[in-house]
């Protein structure tokens, strides 16, 4: 934790001429943007993955008439091909995974007020008028919705909104033009179904991050949650 906290430290540091005192939130989005950035191969990989999928389509419609009265045998077989042609219709979710001891790092060092015996001067830090160690109920506490903390939860929960809102409209779009992990005729690979349902909304649930975690992490998860659109959008183009 303590080389972690350094590392904030010293990119708040580097950039502390240009961003002043949210210099801290400044090397918490450049340092998501680098982890972004070392996960980038994965998500290309991912890509290429869904691709390779929608090329096994032929395929699985002949499996499915081999199997039409037999959907256990139908799903077996699918899943067979997709290990064989090693093609994984939940690779895309191995970027996100990979983020995520970053994410608990960044929340672990700002909901602590001590790191290694002394006192953590990260949380001195600010995002514009809102410290990177409190909570959206802090910043209600200190001035309401409409304070000088409040209004930078709310520049927040805009571009929340914006990311989700485009983020529900390009899903939509996807699963209208083919179901996440159909085999045809609208069957699908079992589980993936109910994941498909709830994908357009996943991006919304980052405004619950946003309200309940301590802002530094709650921007990183912003940060990368916009990454991660602007990504998908020019690879799934």
């Amino acid at each position: 934790m303590s080389v972690f906290a350094r590392l904030v430290e010293q990119l708040a540091d580097l950039l502390e001429p240009l961003f002043h005192a949210s210099a801290a939130a400044a090397a918490i989005v450049l340092f998501t943007a680098l982890v972004r950035l070392l996960v980038h191969p994965l998500s290309r990989a991912a890509a290429r993955g869904r691709r390779a999928g929608a090329a096994l389509q032929p395929r699985i419609a002949e499996l499915r008439k081999k199997h039409a009265k037999s959907p256990d045998k139908l799903q077996q077989a699918v899943l067979e091909l997709h290990a064989e042609e090693k093609v994984s219709p939940l690779s895309g979710c191995l970027p996100s995974l990979l983020q995520l001891p970053a994410f608990f790092l960044l929340y672990h060092l700002f909901s602590n007020r001590t790191i290694g015996g002394a006192p953590n001067d990260l949380l001195t830090h600010q995002l514009f008028a809102a410290p990177l160690g409190d909570r959206w109920t802090d910043a209600l506490a200190d001035g309401g919705v409409f304070g000088a903390p409040g209004l930078v939860y709310l520049g927040l929960f805009a571009l929340v909104t914006a990311v989700a809102t485009f983020n529900y409209r390009r899903t939509k779009r996807t699963a209208a033009a083919g179901p996440l992990g159909a085999v045809g005729d609208g069957e699908q690979v079992p589980g993936l179904g109910a994941v498909g349902k709830v994908m357009p909304f996943m991006s919304f649930f980052t405004l619950v991050t946003v309200a309940v975690m301590p802002l530094a992490a709650a921007l990183y998860v912003v940060t990368s949650t916009t990454w991660s659109t602007l990504e998908r959008a020019a690879l799934y183009r």
